[in-house]
């Protein structure tokens, strides 16, 4: 359904720009991230393994106080990704936590991945049995292992996702939803259910890899996940033109609200020592980002490509001990939640003045352990997290006071998906009730 072309702002004089979020007082929310990350060689249990000990650790981030457990989609990606159904291992993950906020970071939600009614229905269910936790994180996919393989024009699949998403929306909101037809997506009238508890619907969000794809999140008004690495200073550059957009004409949200939030990921490793930090997390850090960019710019061969076994071809050894040193030569300016709890208490002040809203640690990655990742979660909800939790609360407070003004202003600019009234419902016959009718049954 076409969007019509915004009015004028009311709320922002021509030509003013903002300075950036005036909200921020040193806070934020945290969350940890899966991938599913499972480097070769593999033994027949070690997909067993990596799956019930993801549970166990976001169990224990729940009993910690994190706010967030992101879980991603991705399909094919020997060693890179084995979530193919996060809304399985999410509604594991509910069953067996009561406080942290499940996030599908991200959903493919392109039609040929994931039926646009499908994600709805199971969106609303695991809203409801995890009581609203949940958050709708969409993705459309970058390698062409993904998108081929489900014939998917690699052009067009910004366009479907945004369109699909709109979709999910308006299916979790509309009783019943009226319908829709385009070229990737057609689908008549019907009541999808159950609808999800959280009103009009959970949290929306999209994955980031570039300053133009948070345009593209603050213009449809959803959240922007960052999957990339930069440091406050690129972080502060994000977040004001992320929020400049936010309080802009150009933001016209896809979904039935605004959700105005930066999060960027990072990565992951606590120790009282800074160079066992280092040692035991940096290594898996780095096979993420090899991953991720060789699944996209490299010709892989399924099921056969060793992702980790080029990976350490490649990788010096004498980089990690130069690291050491420049990590040990800083000192007390030295900032990184792969390092020492004052370390990451650094590192999360710098990105929480600039404006974001939540850090992401990716702590499970390439060969990191599970007896370190639950250690550092330990250690970090001990020795960092309860200062910034202390201070949440009043930041989430003027940030809401300060945003509520544009977000309004955002959905009076939203072209609304219109409900049907009960005299246009269509009709959908049954043929037993034709044959019956014609006399004819049997």
């Amino acid at each position: 359904m076409p969007r019509r072309k915004p009015p004028p702002a009311p709320h922002r004089a021509p030509g003013a720009r903002s300075t950036g979020p005036v909200w921020s007082a040193g806070s934020m929310k945290f969350g940890i991230f899966y991938e599913h990350q499972l480097p070769k060689p593999w033994t027949e249990d070690d997909e067993y393994r990596l799956l019930n000990e993801a549970l166990d650790q976001v169990e224990l981030a729940d009993r910690l106080g994190f706010d967030y457990a992101w879980e991603v989609e991705h399909h094919f990606l020997d060693e890179y990704s084995h979530s193919s159904a996060p809304e399985v291992f999410l509604a594991a993950a509910a069953a067996r936590t009561s406080n942290i906020r499940l996030g599908h970071g991200i959903r493919q939600v392109i039609p040929n991945y994931n039926h646009p009614a499908r994600t709805a229905e199971g969106l609303a269910t695991l809203d409801l049995i995890s009581n609203g936790r949940v958050d709708f994180g969409i993705g459309e996919g970058a390698t062409r292992l993904e998108l081929h393989g489900f014939g998917i024009p690699a052009k067009q699949k910004r366009t479907m996702s945004l369109e699909a998403a709109e979709q999910i929306a308006n299916m979790m909101v509309l009783d019943p939803y009226p319908g829709y037809h385009s070229e990737s997506f057609s689908m008549p009238c019907r009541n999808v259910i159950p609808k999800p508890r959280q009103k009009p619907h959970p949290p929306m969000w999209i994955a980031c890899t570039n300053r133009d794809t948070i345009k593209v999140a603050a213009r449809n008004g959803l959240g922007a996940l960052a999957f990339t690495f930069i440091n406050p200073n690129e972080a502060k550059a994000w977040a004001e033109i992320y929020y400049d957009i936010i309080k802009s004409e150009e933001c016209v949200p896809i979904g039935h609200t605004v959700n105005a939030n930066l999060a960027l990921v990072t990565g992951f490793s606590m120790h009282e020592d800074r160079t066992t930090a280092i040692r035991t997390g940096q290594e898996g850090f780095e096979f993420f980002g090899y991953a991720m960019s060789a699944l996209v710019t490299k010709d892989q061969v399924p099921g056969r490509t060793n992702l980790w076994g080029e990976f350490q071809k490649r990788r010096d050894p004498s980089i990690e001990a130069e690291r050491i040193m420049a990590a040990e030569a800083a000192g007390d300016t030295y900032s990184s939640c792969i390092g020492t709890p004052a370390d990451a208490r650094r590192y999360v002040r710098g990105l929480a003045a600039v404006g974001v809203d939540q850090l992401i640690f990716i702590q499970q990655c390439g060969r990191n352990q599970n007896e370190d990742i639950c250690s550092s979660l330990q250690m970090f909800a001990n020795d960092v997290l309860p200062e910034f939790k202390a201070e949440e609360a009043e930041r989430q407070h003027q940030k809401d006071e300060d945003l509520a003004p544009y977000i309004e202003a955002a959905l009076r600019r939203k072209q609304w998906m219109q409900p049907l009234a009960d005299d246009d419902i269509p009709v959908v016959r049954a043929s037993v009730a034709k044959a019956q009718t014609s006399g004819r049954l049997a």
